[in-house]
């Protein structure tokens, strides 16, 4: 008697750690497209990720650098004061999107062109996101804001 309860208590054991093996797993695979990481311009430029490689990139739009084409596809550079990037964007820009503010960018790194399919900018006078933050000031030349 004492055997076959050891032999269904290491029954249910084994099934509970392959029920949990194959839901991680599961839980791995359908995450995988939403985890995007976010790069400086300069960690673009050291190390260019691959072009099936989706991330964030994120810094201050280079002054005089957007140029809005034909239609809705907009040009503009992205700096974090070590490397600018070009970037290309087709769509709607934010209202408060502009040349030296901060934005973040999701999209893929193509023949040397950050071709973007989400925008993001700033949110108020002194927004700006963490990841642009820490990536300014690992470049040096974050300036906080004033007030």
């Amino acid at each position: 008697m004492k055997s076959l309860k050891k032999q269904r208590r290491i029954q249910i054991i084994g099934v509970a750690v392959v029920a949990l093996v194959l839901s991680t797993a599961l839980i791995g695979y359908a995450m995988r497209d939403g985890i995007n990481f976010f790069r400086a311009p300069s960690q673009v430029i050291a190390e260019p990720p691959g072009p099936t490689e989706v991330f964030r990139i994120g810094g201050l739009v280079e002054e005089g650098s957007l140029v809005r084409g034909d239609g809705l596809t907009i040009r503009f550079s992205v700096t974090d004061g070590g490397a600018a990037v070009p970037v290309t964007y087709s769509g709607v820009l934010p209202d408060l999107f502009e040349e030296n503010q901060g934005m973040v960018g999701t999209g893929r790194y193509i023949n040397g062109t950050f071709e973007a399919t989400e925008i993001l900018a700033k949110h108020d006078e002194t927004y700006m996101p963490k990841e642009v933050v820490d990536a300014l000031k690992e470049q040096g030349v974050y300036v906080a804001p004033e007030g």
